[in-house]
């Protein structure tokens, strides 16, 4: 078991300002850079969007939003420079006005909409960092509600702490209530002050040594086969592929972490580094993920930018087993988890990695299991359901977000378009699943022999394509190798002769 850090942290308590400029956080210093190096951009947008059920009063709604922005200081906070340094100037009053549409006013469908709101362009020196915009569907109680906001004031969790609080003073007001949320202890401004003050000297040192060992010697880049040649200049330009797995499986995948002792986000990501490993041939995997950054009860109510960035690197072994691949994933989330208090921004600064503009530095692959609420709102008037987000933006070469519904485990590729094609996505999603399947069939067999291929490309790979009169074989682009591996591990492979030079990839 890893020791965990935070039993040593100093808590976070209220700090007297008396007037003194407040700093950034480490991880809002990094997006006001970017902010000032390429202007505004949407791709460090946080969207959010629920559908209402019921007749909606927009002026009660308006009357809520209004008191959320006086609750939280950083719906009204903008970013200004001061000698030199970027810092937080929180104003005693800034308006959100509600913007209304009716559906029947719109020149474009209601998902081109949301996909509008969700690429606001916000200024960081003049704010607001956030819009909120309701259309509401003719000859129907249904609303939709959107709520973008720039990453520099908010994360994921932020958006749920927005969501509910929106909705519980909607519903104290309609009843003609006080609101009954409980004052909040800190505003965002104490955590960036305390994060400042405490992350510093030895606790610094001792929090840097760690990742120092951990990355040293780490591959700059994981070289996913792709179907077009990496731009020099990265464009941020995304695309998404969602699939549902089957609720059996998600049984079957939480049945073997409580056997191996592995939450369910250790089992996914050993699969997926798996995958990762057979695509690139490349048995060094780096692969990031987002955590809350809230070890602190206080915290989980504030809306802020809190959440941080692990690597977590996985060096894998063909002839390893599943056990023995969960139990290394284990050991290096663990050790991540109990070192996850300095910010990513300063790992980079320490390892000073080759900079490059054309991908991202330590790693190019994020992986995220969303454990956040998502259900439905039942309100007295009024039912809120969460949609999902509308962005066509990509942080990094590939994002897989998966999340536990009742129709099974969701599963949401995120994927720059510069880089790959739709197809070749759906087919590594389906690579996937099969892995998945493996992976829980039977835990000894050895990672590197796991099936990937479904039954229909077996059939093609073994039937179709082999056809020695065949001058060319099929472009396979994407797979870079799996085609022949997976072709030398099946029972008919003395069938098929497949030279590498005759694949064009």
């Amino acid at each position: 078991e890893a020791h965990s850090e935070t039993e040593s942290l100093p808590i976070v308590v209220p700090i007297e300002r008396e007037g003194n400029p407040i700093p950034l956080s480490y991880t809002q210093e990094r997006l006001w850079f970017l902010d000032q190096l390429d202007g505004q951009s949407a791709a460090y947008n946080i969207p959010g969007a629920v559908q209402i059920e019921g007749l909606l009063d927009i002026e009660t709604l308006q009357a809520a939003i209004d008191a959320l922005v006086r609750r939280h200081e950083i719906l009204r906070t903008t970013f200004t420079s001061l000698e030199g340094r970027a810092v937080q100037e929180i104003h005693p009053v800034m308006a959100i006005p509600l913007q209304v549409f009716e559906s029947t006013e719109l020149a474009e469908s209601l998902s081109d909409w949301l996909h509008t709101r969700a690429q606001a362009l916000f200024d960081l020196s003049t704010g607001p960092l956030l819009t909120v915009s309701v259309v509401r569907l003719s000859e129907t109680t249904t609303s939709v509600l959107a709520v973008p906001m720039h990453h520099i004031i908010s994360d994921g969790w932020s958006i749920g702490v927005f969501i509910n609080e929106l909705a519980a003073l909607y519903n104290s007001y309609r009843q003609g209530e006080s609101p009954q949320l409980l004052p909040l202890k800190l505003q965002y401004a104490d955590y960036t002050l305390w994060q400042r003050q405490w992350l510093q000297g030895e606790a610094l040192s001792t929090q840097l040594s760690y990742w120092q060992e951990q990355l040293s010697g780490a591959p700059a880049l994981l070289s996913l086969p792709t179907d077009h040649p990496r731009p020099a200049v990265q464009r941020f330009a995304g695309k998404t592929h969602t699939v549902t797995l089957p609720l059996s499986l998600l049984a079957q995948l939480k049945v073997l972490g409580q056997r191996h002792q592995v939450t369910l986000f250790m089992t996914l990501l050993a699969g997926f580094q798996v995958l990762l490993y057979r695509y690139s041939r490349q048995r060094d995997v780096l692969v990031g993920t987002p955590i809350a950054n809230r070890q602190q009860p206080e915290l989980e109510g504030l809306i802020g930018c809190f959440v941080n960035t692990l690597v977590l690197r996985t060096q894998l072994d063909e002839t390893d087993s599943v056990t023995q691949l969960l139990q290394q994933v284990r050991r290096t989330a663990l050790g991540a988890y109990s070192h996850q208090d300095v910010p990513f921004e300063q790992v980079v600064e320490t390892l000073q990695p080759q900079r490059t503009l054309s991908h991202s530095p330590l790693f190019q692959v994020m992986f995220v299991l969303q454990n956040a609420p998502t259900a439905a709102l039942e309100l007295e008037d009024v039912t809120l359901s969460p949609l999902p987000a509308q962005l066509d933006t990509a942080q990094f070469d590939l994002t897989l977000e998966m999340h536990e519904s009742e129709a099974g485990l969701m599963g949401r590729w995120t994927y720059n378009r510069d880089l790959f094609e739709s197809a070749t996505i759906e087919r590594m999603a389906g690579h996937f699943e099969t892995l998945l399947g493996a992976m829980v069939s039977d835990v000894s067999q050895p990672i590197g022999t796991l099936p990937m291929l479904s039954s229909s490309e077996q059939t093609q790979l073994l039937v179709e394509w082999n056809d020695t009169a065949v001058a060319s074989y099929p472009r396979y682009e994407s797979l870079h190798g799996v085609v022949e591996q997976q072709v030398a591990r099946t029972p008919e492979a003395t069938a098929v002769r497949f030279e590498s030079e005759s694949l064009s990839y």
